[in-house]
């Protein structure tokens, strides 16, 4: 980004490829966004740029001559020909975070970033901390993969931004220095994208890189090993479903307490909130809770917004929502558990669950899973493309277990799933949508995918 710079390339016309060529309009450089796909959406964001003097080129994407830069998008891997040919001439490549990092105010005024990532809860809790920041009185946003575009962001009018990180987005960033940065969990996720899971580990490693205050899962054997590095000259705290040692949040019978930013951790704790205020319920979504109050009080948030931060939120849909209560059976969306690890959080919550599972595994294993919700499930009721490795592990650790496939790949599948799982539901059950698999086989979202198990449960109710 120095004044030799010939021409900046922004790979692809997605959410975060036009907001890193926005960014950059007004830089002085020659923007250029290249774009496989040339549809009426695509075709109209080009024309938006263009107003602003980018330049947009469709087709195969091809390394214009004098590219000193290029700007990817998550959702180009690292493996694309465009990037490899960057890579082979020396041309840097960076992500749109990284790209906001450098586009801060540099007068001292930028917000500082509170930043978190992990495999699962990573919105839920960014959106946790910044009801409990709001509720400080802070002018607070989230952005990142979440909310605001994190290079529109970085140019607004906030206090502090509470920022939430992929994998994606960490891969392609070197010199982030947030005020502390947390890591909720890792389990294996988006291998297909990084090539194994220790390279998607080592990308969410980043994050601790240049951070003020490491901020780890005591619980979560993989968080707890990317924070090992920083136990010199960095301050770590943790976070805990148990009752906290000094330097961690946990919880103490049905309180949050604090006993890491407090005057004498030692001898002391601070009631933060009660579990009561974390809603929905579960005890993943409490930990959840405990890394937003970490990172809100490592920005110095008192106790009394924490409570008031979590009793204001709203969680997003498709998390563990409750939809309805048919014949003395809850039905339950996670739409949102999109891989393993999610959906075992999901299932831990309920004692006894007809389970409805299925779609993308993106090369996740099921058996760890299945063996340890075995004991809680009345039945299940599989769909989408990769059901056949769910049913497998299913008859291997969960015999007795009742099991139908609903086959078809049309969104009106939801229906048939919906009337079989009531079926293998009794009274005082929860059938819940938790599927340990991306959605995209067959509708165009997780929550469409939720929307339409919320759709057929209602009908199921009318009848």
């Amino acid at each position: 980004m120095d004044a030799q710079t010939v021409s900046v390339v922004v790979a692809g016309l997605g959410v975060s490829g036009t907001a890193a060529a926005r960014g950059l309009a007004g830089s002085g450089e020659r923007v250029i966004v290249l774009e496989a796909i040339d549809g009426e959406r695509q075709r109209a964001a080009a024309a938006e740029l263009a107003a602003s003097g980018i330049e947009v080129r469709f087709g195969e994407p091809v390394l214009p001559e004098g590219t000193s830069l290029v700007i990817t998008s998550p959702g180009w891997r690292p493996d694309h020909p465009l990037l490899v040919a960057a890579a082979e001439a020396g041309i840097a490549v960076i992500g749109e975070v990284e790209l906001a990092w450098h586009l801060r105010a540099s007068d001292g005024s930028a917000a500082p970033w509170l930043a978190l990532t992990g495999t699962n809860g990573k919105t839920t809790a960014v959106r946790m901390l910044t009801s409990i920041l709001s509720a400080a009185g802070h002018r607070a946003l989230a952005a990142g993969n979440v909310g605001l575009p994190i290079v529109e962001a970085v140019r607004g009018p906030y206090d502090v931004l509470a920022v939430e990180l992929s994998s994606f987005q960490l891969h392609w960033s070197s010199s982030l220095e947030p005020m502390a940065a947390a890591v909720l969990n890792v389990a294996p996720d988006h291998i297909d994208w990084h090539g194994s899971m220790e390279e998607y580990a080592a990308a969410k490693a980043r994050i601790f890189e240049n951070a003020g205050i490491v901020i780890y899962n005591a619980d979560d054997d993989a968080s707890a090993r990317l924070a090992e590095p920083y136990g010199q000259g960095r301050r770590r705290v943790s976070f805990t479903l148990g009752v906290p040692r000094p330097g961690q949040l946990g919880v103490v019978e049905d309180l949050l307490v604090d006993r890491a930013f407090v005057p004498d951790p030692v001898n002391e704790g601070e009631e933060l909130a009660s579990l009561a205020d974390v809603r929905p319920f579960a005890p993943h979504n409490v930990a959840n809770a405990l890394a937003a109050a970490a990172l809100a009080r490592a920005y110095g948030v008192p106790p009394e917004a924490v409570r008031q931060g979590l009793a204001d939120f709203v969680p997003d849909p498709h998390r563990i929502a409750h939809v309805a209560r048919v014949a003395d059976v809850d039905y339950v969306d996670d739409s949102k558990a999109t891989n393993p690890h999610a959906a075992a959080a999901s299932l831990a919550s309920y004692p006894s669950i007809v389970w409805i599972a299925g779609g993308q595994l993106k090369g996740a294993d099921v058996d760890d899973l299945v063996r340890q919700a075995a004991p809680r499930l009345k039945g299940a009721v599989l769909l989408g493309a990769d059901m056949e490795r769910i049913r497998e592990a299913l008859a291997r650790h969960a015999v007795d277990v009742p099991v139908v496939e609903v086959p078809g790949q049309d969104t009106g599948v939801m229906d048939r799933v919906v009337t079989e799982a009531a079926r293998l539901a009794s009274p005082g059950d929860t059938v819940l949508l938790a599927p340990a698999g991306a959605s995209l086989d067959m509708f165009v979202s997780y929550g469409a995918r939720g929307e339409a198990f919320a759709r057929a449960v209602r009908r199921l109710a009318e009848r």
